[in-house]
């Protein structure tokens, strides 16, 4: 096998140079461009590259940098692949006409079909689930059932969640707008806003963080976060995250929120089959097992175990909404999260 060094860049803003071969077309290259911190990504393009001997040129930026770029390269883009998180980006991405339909068999057998897009432009890569997380010592199991649950009263002052402008937000109440109805998912945001220990501020490990001190007696956050912070060299972080309990709501009915990181082949790719075969290795049984250990997120593929602190949150049944409705839904969620008062 040939040894190619991986190319590593990184943007800040969306004018910031991006240093790829001359180039673009290579048959031996692949320009991806990605929202994944590159430490959550790049072990496995070093193995990419060392099993094909194709070398990745990795652009790393935040979602909203990445399409925007894509949309200003517009036919002139180096990109191949972009890799981001949650169906909502994904899907902005199709709808921006940045991304291209793709067949792969090997995709299609790999991937759940309600974790993929439903005209092939996109796939997802790995798992997490968004549920309840409270404090052990503040909380029964017991007392806690369905996300509109959390509207009752006797958790007023009790919840902390982040703001209303975060995707994974949005996608939780898109899925509730496809499951229940827009005016459930409305009084759903109301009364959860009603219920708010404080206004949203920080990331999803605040929120773990803030029910541990004893802000708030539940966050609402994604597994692998908790995950992350279990089994991280951050002692503070392990202290609280101790004190966290999981329980996967709606497990009588639809199931529990779940979101994907997605990979999609652009509408443009210079080195489209190196692309698709990029894809194909990051669903492979070895890439899969990575993500479980390494990223604490749950496999897209149902043939591969979950790491061990993941197993330790127990079973759930997950929702099996097709996740290209939380994009189509996105916009319909923004409105109701305003509506209701979401910060």
């Amino acid at each position: 096998m040939f040894h190619h060094r991986l190319k590593v860049f990184a943007i800040a803003a969306i004018g910031a140079a991006l240093s790829l071969p001359a180039a673009a077309h290579a048959d031996d290259e692949v320009n991806l461009y990605s929202a994944r911190q590159e430490n959550l990504i790049k072990p496995l393009l070093d193995d990419f590259t060392r099993d094909t001997g194709i070398s990745v040129n990795l652009l790393t930026g935040r979602a909203d940098e990445l399409l925007q770029r894509l949309r200003l390269e517009g036919r002139n883009s180096p990109a191949d692949v972009l890799i981001t998180v949650d169906a909502g980006n994904l899907h902005q991405a199709k709808e921006a006409g940045v991304l291209s339909a793709i067949e792969s068999e090997t995709l299609d057998e790999r991937v759940p079909e309600n974790f993929r897009d439903v005209d092939g432009q996109w796939y997802g890569l790995s798992l997490r689930a968004r549920p309840i997380m409270y404090n052990k010592e503040q909380v029964d199991p017991s007392e806690l059932s369905t996300y509109e649950a959390l509207t009752d009263a006797k958790w007023r002052g009790r919840i902390c969640i982040r703001s209303s402008s975060n995707v994974y937000n949005q996608s939780l109440v898109a899925a509730m707008i496809a499951s229940e109805g827009p005016e459930a998912a409305s009084q759903w945001a109301e009364g959860l806003v009603a219920n708010l220990a404080r206004p949203p501020q920080g990331g999803d490990r605040d929120q773990i963080r803030a029910a541990a001190a004893g802000v708030c007696d539940i966050a609402i956050a994604n597994t692998y976060y908790l995950g992350a912070m279990l089994v991280g060299d951050d002692e503070a972080q392990r202290e609280a995250a101790e004190q966290i309990g999981v329980f996967f709501p709606n497990q009588d009915g639809r199931g529990a929120h779940v979101n994907i990181s997605g990979a999609a082949v652009t509408a443009h790719a210079p080195n489209r089959e190196n692309a698709i075969q990029l894809i194909e290795y990051l669903t492979s049984e070895e890439a899969q097992r990575w993500y479980a250990e390494a990223n604490q997120e749950y496999p897209v593929r149902p043939d591969v175990p979950a790491s061990e602190v993941l197993q330790g949150f127990g079973d759930f049944k997950m929702d099996s909404l097709n996740l290209s409705l939380l994009g189509e839904y996105n916009a319909e969620a923004v409105r109701i999260m305003d509506r209701a008062g979401w910060p």
